[in-house]
């Protein structure tokens, strides 16, 4: 007994009130910082791609087009990026354009020398529509091509083919019948100067557009800070988009 009552001693008794404290205040943060964690995996994601996203640069003669893919449009973002890697597009043509609409891209056919069968190909699946209505068909966006609604009545988007809106006031009679899963943030001016291009039947340039696309993981602050894309609104300053 006497070596009990000698460890609870006053000074003892403020040692293990001291230590149960510490002990408290250690658990209460660690339990903060766990939920600070859960809830900015619920924001924007977990892990270390959180504020990370991936670019996509579009080149020709005419200069580059740099594109924001919509995480909010998973499939079309995933297989874009997927051709892309694999450099599915490169030597492929834009071989349809439409001054005030828009141009269009993405058929491996356009590699060949047969301009009768531009706009027939494909990677050989096709995508199922993904309508969101923030995402409409303004200047600049970038929407699947799809076959029409007699033959494909659920919408679905070709696995390849894409086009690039040019009107200036945008083409909002596609809104909801073709899937956009993107937006330029960078080239414009590009869009345009293809558009411009003299053409032939069908609405075929007359001189072959070819493209190559690349891929940028990029941070999305820097996304931001660059091109002045809002990943909330989905918006780009006009001041930087026309670069």
């Amino acid at each position: 007994m006497k070596k009990l009552s000698k460890l609870c001693t006053p000074e003892s008794k403020k040692y293990m009130i001291k230590l149960i404290k510490t002990t408290f205040l250690i658990l209460s943060l660690g339990y903060l910082v766990s939920s600070c964690q859960v809830f900015k995996g619920a924001k924007g994601g977990s892990g270390k791609n959180a504020d990370k996203d991936t670019l996509v640069v579009i080149g020709t003669s005419f200069g580059e087009m740099t594109v924001v893919l919509f995480k909010e449009t998973p499939a079309h973002r995933r297989n874009f990026l997927k051709l892309a890697s694999q450099h599915f597009y490169d030597s492929t043509t834009f071989h349809r354009i439409i001054k005030g609409f828009m141009i269009q891209g993405g058929d491996p056919n356009s590699k060949d020398s047969n301009p009768g069968n531009d706009g027939q190909g494909g990677p050989g699946y096709t995508i199922p529509g993904e309508f969101n209505p923030d995402f409409t068909h303004i200047q600049g966006a970038i929407a699947a091509a799809r076959m029409g609604d007699g033959v494909n009545p659920e919408k679905r988007s070709s696995g390849s083919q894409f086009y690039l809106v040019e009107n200036p006031q945008g083409t909002p009679f596609l809104n909801n019948n073709y899937s956009v899963f993107g937006i330029t943030v960078k080239g414009l001016s590009v869009i345009q100067k293809i558009a411009d291009q003299a053409k032939s039947a069908g609405d075929r340039p007359e001189k072959d557009i070819k493209i190559w696309v690349k891929i940028v993981p990029i941070k999305m602050q820097k996304v931001t800070e660059t091109y002045g894309y809002d990943y909330i609104t989905h918006s780009v300053k006009p001041e930087l988009i026309k670069k």
